[in-house]
């Protein structure tokens, strides 16, 4: 008689760091299932025929078997399951916005919480990272070279599944190290850069080869990629251009966008005592925006013995885009969010005095004021609206505009002729993700905007299969 499902409407709570422990260091806040925890989290799947959360999954991941391996204290058997349509589950585990995709899809979250699914991908991989055996796969060349321009999640997708098929693929990366968004945007304590190191060195036991300080469109073009024996180009440069909200006092000394603060503690460690690149510590901040980057810059704000941290967002709470999960760690450490209010401006000093020109000088304090919602207009989106008279100032000593990024315009501007759309996105296929140039792909964050993890590996892993068949298909 098979074993009947565990039929608990919610999740098996994940362990963490307390808010008084964890707010005084970089470690991990989130500690992971154990063995016990996981298998009964896996009991709640009702192995559904006809798999909704798969649909919900950019790559595709065959879940239910992972999570039946689980079930079964098979843990390697449950990876070799992930590794088929991944090869960063212990990342996608911990950052993946799970609640919106194979999740949202379960069947267990109609009357109820779905099932963990991200915390068991998290469980599986960790468990092979300490326990698993390490195999050795063997490759048969084929005798192609590819390139690839960026190392973050699509770059990395990529080049996984082109290794794979026996090609000859090198990263370029225009960063001092590997790891794209994953390394320089997303702190330490939501995922440990060791984690990362470790699935970049098994692309390197692949044969991948990783260069980085090269910065195409400067060091080389694409064109020359090609010139020196490329038969394709996959573009995975992401979304490093910040935005900012063209507001008066942006220039003031302690303002920041979010790339700018989060790569100066992520990658430069600026956090440390003896680190070479400044970062501001302690005081007030005030940080704009509403997304997963607005609560990592708060949260490492609050780090880095910050006095007060306020997050500022001009919707309701309803429509706030970062992970409810990420939100209630903030709000457990303390930070104070200020919804339906926006910035104006932003007040400085210098010498103590009043600034009548904000070019100069340092940030005294941000004026906002408070909006309210419309009646949804067509797309069933409510817009905000300021108050009138409304206007108040907060006293802060630094802000961190966290208000989105768009695509890195380096690779468009050194390659006129490649196909750009008004919002500075690469356009492509979006059967195959070729671009208007013949052997030039691209996507991810460089074709969509600032997007998710998993979408971005999804795009790499459509590329790879594209490129594959445009190689193929030309060397017939």
């Amino acid at each position: 008689m098979p074993e009947l499902p565990n039929l608990k409407k919610e999740k098996n709570p994940m362990p963490v760091q307390s808010p008084k422990k964890r707010i005084k260091n970089f470690d991990e806040v989130a500690l992971g299932y154990d063995e016990k925890t996981a298998i009964d989290e896996a009991k709640r799947c009702l192995n559904c025929v006809n798999m909704p959360c798969v649909s919900g999954c950019p790559v595709k991941i065959h879940i239910p078997e992972f999570i039946k391996k689980v079930k079964e204290m098979d843990f390697e058997g449950a990876y070799q399951v992930l590794q088929k349509s991944s090869m960063l589950s212990a990342v996608c585990g911990r950052v993946c916005p799970q609640e919106r995709q194979c999740e949202q899809k379960c069947v267990r979250g109609i009357n109820g919480e779905p099932v963990g699914i991200g915390r068991l991908e998290r469980f599986v991989a960790d468990w092979h990272n300490q326990f698993g055996k390490k195999r050795k796969t063997k490759i048969t060349k084929n005798g192609h070279k590819v390139a690839i321009i960026g190392s973050g999640p699509s770059g990395l997708a990529c080049a996984s599944d082109l290794a794979f098929l026996g090609y000859d693929v090198t990263i370029f990366e225009a960063l001092h190290k590997a790891g794209g968004v994953l390394l320089y945007g997303i702190p330490e304590f939501r995922l440990p850069k060791h984690i990362l190191n470790q699935q970049i060195q098994a692309l390197e036991k692949l044969g991948v080869k990783i260069q980085t300080n090269i910065v195409v469109g400067k060091v080389f073009t694409i064109e020359e990629l090609f010139q020196n024996g490329f038969e394709a180009v996959f573009i995975g440069s992401g979304a490093g251009l910040p935005r900012f909200m063209n507001i008066l006092g942006e220039s003031l000394n302690g303002v920041y966008s979010a790339n700018e603060f989060l790569t100066r503690s992520n990658l430069m460690r600026a956090y440390e005592k003896n680190a070479t690149t400044p970062i501001m510590k302690g005081g007030t901040y005030a940080v704009v925006g509403g997304g997963n980057v607005a609560m990592d810059a708060a949260r490492t704000a609050v780090r880095l013995n910050a006095k007060k941290v306020y997050v500022i967002y001009r919707r309701s709470e309803e429509e706030l885009p970062a992970r409810k999960e990420e939100v209630e760690h903030a709000k457990e450490e303390g930070i104070e969010f200020l919804f339906l209010t926006n910035p104006i401006e932003i007040l400085g000093y210098q010498n103590k005095n009043d600034l009548k020109d904000p070019k100069n000088g340092f940030v005294k304090s941000i004026k906002c004021q408070k909006m309210e919602l419309t009646e949804a207009d067509e797309s069933g989106r409510r817009k905000p609206v300021p108050i009138k008279n409304s206007e108040f100032e907060l006293d802060v000593d630094s802000v961190i505009m966290a208000i989105g990024t768009s695509p890195n315009p380096l690779i468009k501007e050194s390659t006129k002729k490649l196909k750009i759309n008004d919002h500075g996105g690469i356009v492509v296929n979006e059967k195959t993700c070729a671009t208007n140039l013949k052997g030039v792909f691209a996507g991810g964050d460089a074709v969509t905007g600032a997007a998710t993890v998993i979408s971005a590996m999804g795009a790499g892993k459509l590329a790879a299969k594209s490129i594959d068949e445009f190689i193929q298909k030309k060397n017939k």
